[in-house]
């Protein structure tokens, strides 16, 4: 968790007592000395040697890198004790400690005379120990190593100026004295003190902090506190509103976020045992005083609790995170935590936003406006040379002073690296908006020039809640004038008075704040009704086409009416700007922006028009009904009570939902489809009350147009609280808070800093890995239950039996508890373990996402199989294997029936103890090649074998089960063939029939299971269906 500290060193002092709060407040006000925040900018540029323009140069950098280090934190102490001792002691790691202790207690002193089994299984559990502690040690190393290459991944990029240009540089490459370029979105990389800030910079402060309110910048100090100032930015805090440029002033560990950091960093088992303990003291104890005495129930006591603990499990849980978020991140998708892994298998909705994570955001303009016609990008580009041709230098057209407001009402830049490429070869540096403006403006005269002509002294950035950008301009020569105003305007423009604001948003936000329009010679007419209703039209027929339209616009202001002085604050002066942008806005045209499609998604939030989204939406397959079939707000009738939340309504893509019926009324002349389309505004959706967010949540398919921040926030709390797991997509600013409220956020790795700091999945190329992603969680959950059921049956359910018959029915135990650890930790692990490698079932993602308050990972299904089928074939058949052994050698079962260890009639003891031995061994024997069977059949939940192959089809082949086959074959050879251990340890060597015999078993297990499949499958909703796990 990120550090978070009170300012007030003062504060600190009062609340504590002794030598680190000392340490402490003499390290904050270490502070107090910094004078970055009260010294004027240009004795800061001096202090730094650079240069508020062109930055630094690249041998300064060198020179300053070699000086000051990288920009990266030192790394925390490593507390390696403390960690080795987490390894040994997470998990079952006490319990495997605590009962190796006990078994040795019961070897010496109590065991009389010492059993070398027992002293043997000590061994052994120590050995698993240690054994776990390993694994727990390898696990922490490979997780860490992918989480270290997903932060590899993803570094931190920010936009400097360097050698007099614009350079994108990784966060750790900057130094002290780097003028860096901060926008919306942005984490700062370093502290920073602001030289330049728009009105509506705004910080957040809340990861040093904890407070939610962000924060102004300015260029002034406001407070003689460094921390507290307005001027300082802060490493690790985000620009979430406008713009600035600041200079680097501490880096790395010299940081107020590095010094902080410093600080920081100084130095169910149980009711079965009760119930042996229980039937042994009050009955066995008095009754049969030599059938169990204590080191064997001590032994029993530790044998129960380890067959009852799936010792596999926990391995099998971590590495299938582990391997899966190494898997997804082969395939560009990045998971900041295992969690997230396990979390996407629930996903039920996928919301997101439409710029930049359904498109490209690579953004073209392809047609513009002049007066009420439509002109393509070619006729324009035709239009504006011939025109300057012809008139010999005259620029007296609109598109002049379209080209005009589209160059100077944009923040981006051409990257000085390219500009001796072609056009659409450059890079810029900006909002893909501002790119595909530039690239227009360019692409009908050089920017430059008109930058020449025209300096800013205002700026508002675009935001999500205004929906517009703000500029205004100072002009610098006459032929500024000739190229932003026709003569008339240009005459009585005074230049040393007045300015130029220009603006450019959202049409159906500025349309109405117009009052005139430039027409196609230039000059500006009243904006009347009918041209009102052209553009309009125009602008509705681009958004049906899935275009973003921008309408750009100007208005001359005079100082006399914005009322400026050399006193006038900074905010006031913005708010007099705000006024006049209300009204009196000439309309200089409308451009049409294109961004090509990613793949498709199952729903929509977008701040896009409703046409614009709807188009979108039919283009990318997210809504499959014909526009006379989409239905809108009116659909959602007020009255009648809440339906209630339907969790199969909104699934991962629509061909993979059920027919769901919305709860409205379709028109009279058309039946109701079997998917339901609705499109909302974020306005109407403001409207809705709970009976008709009811409703809403019922269409499969959702298209929400013209949403804010706060609108796309209550989307997905609407979800949430009508039981939905929501992915979030997103790459902006505005995306942030819904991304942080989704039980999944999903960022793009082109995004802003902001969003993918704010997110829990980082997508860094292909927008389809989603469902990849998706398949992938559902594919965790999968495999932890298969590997349950493959736990069970051996390692809990018939290893119990032979203790629960020893117990009650005095029988001898027939299978030593011994070979009980050796299944948990040895013939069973490494098969559990390999299958966390087992690839999705084709079935995976047609299936209804799982649901959190129902959908448990052992349920009752999963017991039935585990227990109620696998178990009781596996116990049955290795009590009757065992006992038949017996039987042919002169022991028959009613010799043994409640006879608790008195020997039949005429019988050696000698022969007695190796013949149960020898039956202890058959039964561990068939349990293990029974095994091999089980782990075939439940490596497919509903399909057969034959469909999903472990071998010989590259797409569903898990090669590793063989190995592990194998291994355990090798282990029940080891403890039973080998002599020496076989006199230790009481095991014997098996006749060869009792390897072939449970093989027939396990296919008869193999084939019942291939008929479950095969009836699930045919009869999806009967009864075989209902139990299936």
């Amino acid at each position: 968790m990120s550090p978070r500290i009170r300012w007030e060193a003062r504060e600190e002092e009062a609340a504590h007592d002794g030598q680190p709060t000392v340490r402490r407040s003499l390290s904050i006000n270490k502070f107090t000395t910094l004078d970055w925040h009260t010294i004027s900018p240009e004795e800061i540029l001096r202090r730094l040697s650079t240069n508020g323009t062109s930055g630094l140069f690249t041998d300064q950098v060198k020179r300053r890198l070699a000086e000051y280090g990288r920009n990266t934190l030192s790394p925390p102490p490593s507390h390696q004790f403390q960690q080795i001792f987490k390894y040994f002691f997470t998990g079952f790691g006490p319990i495997l400690f605590i009962g190796s202790i006990l078994v040795f207690v019961s070897w010496k002193p109590l065991g009389q005379p010492p059993a070398q089994a027992n002293l043997a299984l000590a061994i052994v559990l120590v050995g698993v120990f240690f054994i776990q502690a390993a694994f727990n040690a390898w696990q922490d190393w490979s997780s860490s190593r992918v989480m270290a290459s997903i932060t590899t991944m993803l570094p931190d990029k920010c936009l400097v100026m360097r050698d007099g240009a614009q350079a994108i540089v990784i966060a750790s490459e900057i130094v002290p004295g780097d003028v860096l370029l901060i926008k919306a979105g942005n984490k700062l990389p370093a502290d920073v003190r602001f030289l330049r800030t728009s009105s509506d910079a705004k910080f957040d402060r809340s990861i040093l902090t904890g407070e939610s309110l962000p924060l102004s910048g300015t260029a002034d100090s406001t407070d003689d506190n460094y921390l507290e100032t307005h001027c300082i930015g802060l490493q690790g805090t985000h620009c979430i509103s406008g713009s600035g440029l600041g200079v680097v002033v501490s880096t790395g560990d010299a940081t107020v976020f590095g010094r902080i950091a410093k600080l920081t960093n100084e130095p169910k088992p149980v009711c079965t045992v009760i119930g042996v303990v229980i039937l042994w003291a009050v009955w066995l104890r008095k009754d049969h005083p030599e059938w169990i005495n204590v080191p064997t129930l001590i032994v029993d006591i530790v044998s129960v609790a380890i067959a009852f603990l799936p010792v596999g499990l926990p391995i099998a849980v971590t590495a299938s995170l582990t391997i899966t978020a190494n898997m997804m991140r082969k395939n560009k998708v990045l998971c900041k935590s295992l969690k997230t892994v396990e979390t996407l298998g629930a996903v039920s909705v996928i919301c997101s936003d439409k710029t930049g994570t359904l498109t490209k955001n690579k953004m073209l303009v392809m047609e513009c406006t002049t007066g009420a016609e439509k002109i393509t990008l070619e006729s324009a580009r035709a239009g504006t040379a011939s025109s300057f041709a012809t008139s010999g230098g005259n620029t007296n057209n609109a598109m002049f002073q379209l080209r005009l407001v589209a160059g100077l009402c944009n923040a981006s830049e051409f990257d000085a690296t390219t500009l001796n490429l072609p056009l659409h070869e450059r890079k810029i540096n900006g909002d893909a908006t501002d790119q595909a403006l530039l690239r227009f403006s360019e692409s009908l005269g050089p920017v430059i020039q008109l930058r020449r002509f025209w300096k800013m002294n205002f700026e508002l950035a675009f935001n999500s809640k205004n929906k517009f950008m703000i500029r205004t301009l100072s002009v610098s020569g006459k032929e500024g004038l000739d190229l932003a105003l026709p003569p008339m305007e240009a005459k009585i423009f005074q230049p040393d008075e007045d300015m130029l604001l220009t603006i450019k948003g959202a049409p159906d936000v500025l349309i109405g704040r117009c009052t005139h329009f430039t027409a196609s010679n230039g000059e500006t007419h009243v904006l009347d009704d009918d041209i009102r209703r052209d553009m309009e039209e125009i602008k509705n027929q681009w958004s049906a086409q899935g275009r973003r339209v921008i309408l750009l616009g100007r208005k001359v202001l005079s100082n006399q009416a914005i009322g400026f002085t050399a006193s006038t604050s900074p905010g006031q002066f913005e708010m007099e700007i705000m006024k006049h942008a209300r009204t009196g806005l000439t309309l200089v045209g409308l451009v049409a922006i294109e961004d090509p499609l990613r793949d498709e998604i199952p729903e929509v939030v977008t701040g896009d028009f409703a046409l614009t989204a709807q188009a979108i939406a039919m283009q990318c397959g997210i809504i499959s009904n014909p526009p006379n079939l989409i239905h809108d707000i009116s659909a959602l009738s007020s009255p009648g009570p809440d339906p209630d939340p339907d969790p199969e309504s909104n699934k991962l893509a629509a061909s993979e939902k059920p027919a769901a019926t919305a709860h409205l009324s379709p028109p009279s002349d058309l039946s109701l489809p079997s998917v339901t389309s609705i499109t909302l505004s974020g306005p109407e959706m403001m409207t809705l009350n709970e009976n008709q967010w009811g409703q809403l949540c019922k269409y499969n398919e959702i298209v929400f147009a013209r949403t804010t921040p706060e609108q796309k926030l209550r989307i997905v709390r609407e979800l949430q609280s009508r039981a939905e797991v929501v992915a979030m997509t997103g790459d902006g600013v505005n995306d942030a808070p819904s991304l942080k409220a989704a039980d999944i956020g999903i960022a793009l790795g082109s995004g802003s800093d902001i969003a993918i700091e704010a997110a829990d999945m980082v997508l860094l190329e292909s927008f389809s890995a989603v469902v990849e992603a998706v398949q992938y969680g559902r594919v965790v959950f999968d495999n932890l239950k298969k590997t349950i059921v493959y736990l069970l049956p051996a390692g809990s359910f018939a290893e119990l039996w032979p203790v629960i018959t020893n117990v009650l029915f005095g029988l001898p135990q027939v299978l030593s508890s011994f070979l009980m650890i050796v299944i948990c930790c040895f013939t069973d692990a490494a098969a559990a373990t390999v299958l966390v490698y087992e690839v999705p079932e084709t079935d995976v993602l047609l299936r209804k996402p799982r649901n959190l308050r129902s959908d448990r990972l052992v349920d009752w299904q999963l017991i039935l199989q585990a227990y109620g089928f696998i178990g009781i074939l596996e116990t049955v058949s290795s009590f009757a294997m065992s006992y038949w052994y017996l039987q042919r050698n002169g022991i028959v079962f009613s010799d043994l029936w409640f006879k608790y260890g008195a020997l039949p009639d005429g019988m050696d003891q000698a022969y007695y103890n190796a013949q149960l031995s020898k039956a202890s061994s058959i039964y561990f024997v068939n349990l293990v090649v029974m095994q091999w069977f089980n782990l075939m059949a439940i490596r497919t939940r509903r399909l057969s074998i034959f469909q999903h192959p472990p071998a010989f089809n590259k797409n569903t082949q898990n090669l590793y089960l063989f190995p592990a086959i194998a291994f355990a074959l090798c282990m029940a050879i080891l403890w039973l063939y080998i002599p020496q251990l076989q006199v230790i340890i009481g095991t014997t060597d098996v006749p060869a029939e009792h390897f072939f015999l449970p093989a027939a078993f396990g296919v008869a297990v193999l084939l019942l299971d291939e008929w479950r499949k095969y009836i699930l499958r045919k009869r999806p909703r009967g009864f075989i269906a209902r139990c299936a796990w």
